[in-house]
């Protein structure tokens, strides 16, 4: 099964939905109260609250408009129902080891969850296209910044229904 699109799983759209729901419901409405207060107090010229709340205003529309686009474009996959348990594809956790016998687990899943120092690598990055479709036991090369790097599939799971 091979993810078209934003494939990210229920955790990650779930993350994204509170992300957009937080900043919509809590901060803007905090930043534009402010930006309405220091308005009030005349010269907005040198008006530090005014021109750092205008400021914010501007960051936190430009994200909520890349989270708005991100849900529209997401496809969300659910690992635990995943059929063919026995490749590693769309929300495996997979151990791997290289020649000196050193692992490491990854968990394959959409590029906006990702976050490498808890394991979690993104479906587009060079070591999951490497191991995408592996089966435990296939050896992987991957291609990083320092070079080729091979990596023995050793186990491939994934959550529970």
């Amino acid at each position: 099964m091979k993810p078209d699109g934003n494939p990210i799983t229920p955790a990650g759209i779930a993350a994204l939905r509170a992300r957009y729901d937080h900043l919509l419901g809590t901060e803007r409405p905090q930043i534009v109260e402010i930006v309405s207060w220091a308005a009030g107090n005349g010269d907005r010229s040198e008006n530090g609250d005014y021109l750092y709340g205008r400021k914010r205003m501007r960051e936190i529309d430009r994200e909520l408009a890349f989270l708005a686009r991100r849900m529209k474009a997401a496809r969300v996959i659910d690992p635990a129902k995943q059929e063919d348990r026995t490749r590693a594809l769309f929300g495996a956790t997979v151990e791997i080891a290289d020649e000196d016998d050193n692992r490491k687990t990854l968990t394959l899943v959409g590029d906006d969850e990702q976050d490498a120092t808890a394991g979690l690598i993104g479906w587009s990055a060079p070591i999951a296209r490497a191991l995408r479709g592996a089966r435990v036991g296939d050896l992987r090369t991957v291609r990083l910044p320092g070079g080729e790097k091979e990596w023995e599939i050793m186990s491939i799971t994934y959550p529970d229904a």
